[in-house]
């Protein structure tokens, strides 16, 4: 499950612009490459190579059903293989509008305040899908588009039947979208099938 965890944290990195263009022979819009392949000196060729500066060490992650304790390593986890990259303001509003959303899909608590996703059911009652749910980590980084981010959540609850189960990932994708004073918030983007 942890080499689960890890390598589905290593399939949502972001592919950042400049690092994507350089692996396909493109530049961004508005930059120029610093030396061509075909512009590079002798000195350059035959110059010692340096070693890549060290990545900082990842904890290892904490055993499954390690409870609360595991949470704090499992939140430094994903800050350090996805590096912060929005405005502080903007992640602090997208974390909580995904955590809301989680909450309401997991245990149907607030799902009022979500009618895109979840349908008005005053006449039918459905016990919620989760309970003792927990939100062990949550990070909110840019989308793959300009105006777009994701919300990155890692939880854990006890299904209909009473199985508990930590490590559960959701991502929700948001739209930045303008109103017409000038402000702009998140909107939240229908699930992905």
């Amino acid at each position: 499950m942890v080499l689960a965890v890890a390598g589905t944290l290593l399939l949502t990195l972001p592919h950042t612009p400049t690092m994507a263009a350089a692996v396909h022979g493109r530049h961004p819009a508005g930059t120029t490459p610093t030396s061509h392949p075909s512009t590079v000196t002798q000195s350059a060729l035959t110059a010692p190579a340096t070693a890549p500066a060290p990545s900082p060490p990842v904890a290892a992650l904490p055993p499954h059903g390690d409870g609360t304790a595991g949470d704090r390593t499992i939140q430094e986890a994903l800050e350090t293989a996805w590096p912060a990259d929005l405005q502080a303001g903007d992640a602090r509003r997208l974390l909580t509008l995904g955590r809301a959303l989680l909450r309401a899909d997991a245990t149907g608590i607030g799902r009022t305040a979500w009618p895109a996703f979840f349908p008005d059911r005053k006449q039918t009652v459905t016990p919620p899908a989760f309970t003792r749910f927990r939100i062990q980590a949550a990070i909110a980084r840019r989308g793959p588009r300009p105006g777009q981010a994701v919300v990155h959540l890692v939880w854990a609850g006890a299904d209909r039947v009473g199985t508990y189960t930590d490590g559960r990932i959701t991502d929700w994708h948001f739209t930045r979208t303008y109103t017409r004073k000038g402000g702009s918030a998140w909107t939240v983007q229908p699930p992905r099938i």
